[in-house]
Parts: C-alpha cells; sequence; structure tokens
C-alpha cells in the first residue's frame, strides 16, 4: 500500500557520526495542499448539515434532494465535498438572522464592558483626587471642605445617565 502524497513521512536515518548518537531522520517534505483538499471535520460537515436543513425549510431543496445531499455531506472527506453540496442554495435567512443576532450580542458585551472601563477610570480619579485633597488638608493641619465631589458628581450623573438612558448611535 502507497502512503497518501499529502503525508510526511521520515526519511531513511542517517548514519550516525562515530561515537555520537543516532542522527534524527531527516522529514520528507510534504507537496502543498490546496485549500479544496483539505480533509473535513466533523464541524465542517455538521455546519453542511445544518445549511442543508435550513434550505429544506426555506424550500430550497425538496425531501429527496435533500436526503440525497445529506448522505453525501455526512460521508464527506474534503471541504470540497461539503462546498459541491451547498455551492447552489440561496444565502439562508436563519443563518442570517443568526450572524445578526450574534453581532447584537457582541455589541451589547462590548459597550456593558465598555461602561464598566469607565467606572474604573472614575474609582481611579476618585483615589487619585482624594489622595490630593488629603494630603493639602494635612499639609494645612485641618479638614478643608471635599472638593472632589464636584468633578466626581458630575462625572458619575454622566456614567449614570448613559447606563439608563443609552443613545441609538452609540
Amino acid at each position: 500500500m502507497q502512503p497518501h502524497p499529502d503525508i510526511t513521512t521520515p526519511a531513511a536515518p542517517e548514519p550516525a557520526p562515530a561515537g555520537g548518537p543516532p542522527a534524527l531522520p531527516a522529514a520528507v517534505p510534504a507537496a502543498p495542499v490546496t485549500a479544496g483538499a483539505v480533509r473535513a471535520s466533523d464541524g465542517d460537515r455538521d455546519g453542511a448539515v445544518q445549511a442543508l436543513g435550513e434550505a429544506l425549510a426555506e424550500g430550497a431543496l425538496d425531501t429527496a434532494e435533500y436526503g440525497r445531499r445529506l448522505g453525501r455531506a455526512l460521508a464527506a472527506v474534503t471541504r470540497a465535498d461539503l462546498d459541491a453540496l451547498t455551492a447552489d442554495l440561496p444565502a439562508s435567512r436563519a443563518a442570517h438572522d443568526r450572524a445578526a443576532a450574534a453581532r447584537r450580542a457582541a455589541r451589547a458585551e462590548a459597550d456593558e464592558r465598555e461602561w464598566w472601563n469607565e467606572w474604573a477610570h472614575w474609582a481611579g480619579a476618585a483615589a487619585i483626587m482624594t489622595v490630593i485633597w488629603g494630603v493639602t488638608s494635612l499639609s494645612e493641619g485641618e479638614w478643608r471642605f471635599f472638593w472632589p465631589v464636584f468633578p466626581l458628581g458630575v462625572w458619575a450623573a454622566i456614567l449614570l445617565a448613559c447606563a439608563l438612558w443609552p443613545s441609538d448611535g452609540d
């Protein structure tokens, strides 16, 4: 049986130098693999089966054609085999809806992370201003009016307003 041409096989080991450890075998370079010749994973097959199911649900395939393509998808060896099964199908509305929902969820997560980062900046500024207020009060020998309340209060009010009434443009 001949080995597959894309698989790297070790060459015969080189003779060992006198008194030294044996030399490692040199690897035989594999032939370049084209994109269509890449083996399909279970995830690739699952994605093709899902696309075929959506095409059936949307009326792009009848049940007989779906059955034929499903059998070929489950037996597919390469990505090119899978691509051939779904190349003539229209874009799925369900896939488009899933992608739009994923974008909305990612945007909401990014907005929440940004909001918490703003509060972290607020807390850092609060610590710095409080230290400045404390040092100046101690150097004067009496507790002065806590002036950081004004910039921190305005900043906190803006952050809360952004959380309670978000703008549509953001």
